[in-house]
């Protein structure tokens, strides 16, 4: 294990980001101490690792397995209920742990699954996608779907640790590293613009993993993150900024039945941010078409259907993001000032929308 980098956030409880090659390797360090059960929660298409990194685990530990369907499927109230059989007929106590190891659909479901059973156990995050790195397993957000909207049930509830091991991502198809790569570019407009002149340099290459522009990508993404909710874990004021583009992107999600994924529906979603603060006096034009280069140049969309603006309002209006029905949007002022657009007409809304409709 070499050139690891450590991103502590803070908080109470703290806890540390480690970020490098190899870092799977010292798992069983970043576990409590007194954890005597531990439950690793993973997708279907990571039988085989979980059951290496279950081998690697075990020692004076009981060590159990539950795989759960892929993505979006994952995060439902019955493969919850599930994991807690498990857990359950195993006797695990308020001293042991849980391990959420796949991308952020699994990382949401385990956060949720360890929140809840006895009220609280230790979480290890160990994502395996770029969106799982970035976003998912970072900040205490836990959660699963309903039919009415995405992530309306969960809990805020930090890990003990993430590791964030870049080997688990040279297998990553580039579609998929392509689509994680929609939260790195938020973190851009709303954070570190540095991501953007990085994107911009080489847009064919950056999503290359084994890249030092896209290990610093990451890095940047993760900082972000971690200062941001290590300042407000609930949600009170800070945090918000981190919807960037997740209203509308979550509404798209929910009209396409997951079928979209994540990162595709979110770049959809900042264009439409931008349109809005650009049509709302707040952004400039060039700021606002900065948006559609830097994600089409990427190959992530920019448009969604033209018709489909009632239906998504309506989505929007359930988001937890709302306050009664009054829709709250992050916009932009500038790069890197993010702030809140409260109840805004609905011409203006309808307006925005004509700029991604297609």
């Amino acid at each position: 294990m070499t050139d690891t980098t450590t991103i502590s956030v803070a908080g109470e409880p703290g806890y540390d980001i480690t970020i490098g090659r190899g870092v799977l390797a010292s798992l069983s360090e970043k576990l409590p101490a007194n954890a005597q059960k531990v439950l690793i929660v993973h997708p279907p298409t990571l039988a085989a690792q979980a059951e290496s990194l279950r081998a690697q685990l075990v020692g004076d530990r009981q060590v159990l397995l539950a795989e759960i369907p892929d993505a979006e499927q994952g995060k439902r109230v019955e493969v919850a209920a599930f994991c807690w059989q498990v857990m359950g007929q195993a006797d695990f106590t308020r001293t042991d742990a849980v391990i959420g190891f796949g991308g952020g659909a699994v990382t949401d479901l385990a956060g949720f699954v360890a929140a809840t059973w006895l009220r609280g156990v230790a979480l290890v995050q160990v994502p395996t996608t770029v969106l799982g790195m970035v976003d998912a397993a970072v900040g205490g957000k836990t959660g699963i779907n309903t039919a009415e909207g995405k992530n309306l049930v969960g809990a805020f509830w930090p890990p003990v640790a993430v590791v964030c091991d870049l080997d688990l991502l040279d297998t990553l198809s580039k579609n998929e590293a392509t689509a994680g790569f929609a939260e790195v570019v938020k973190a851009g407009f709303i954070w570190h613009p540095e991501i953007l002149d990085l994107i911009e340099a080489d847009p064919e290459n950056i999503v290359d993993p084994r890249g030092e522009a896209f290990r610093r990508c990451i890095e940047l993404a993760i900082d972000m993150k971690a200062r941001v909710v290590g300042e407000d874990l609930r949600e009170a004021g800070l945090r918000e900024v981190l919807n960037y583009g997740h209203t509308l992107g979550h509404a798209i999600e929910h009209a396409e039945r997951y079928r979209w994924r994540h990162g595709a529906a979110i770049s959809v979603g900042m264009v439409f941010a931008a349109e809005l603060s650009r049509l709302a006096g707040r952004l400039s034009d060039d700021v606002a078409q900065r948006h559609r280069t830097v994600l089409e140049s990427l190959g992530l969309p920019t448009t969604y259907r033209a018709g489909a603006f009632q239906t998504l309002k309506a989505t929007m209006q359930r988001d937890k993001k709302s306050r009664g029905s009054m829709l709250r949007f992050i916009v932009l002022d500038d790069l890197a000032r993010p702030t809140v657009l409260q109840a805004p007409d609905e011409s203006l809304l309808f307006a925005a929308y004509q700029e991604v409709g297609a």
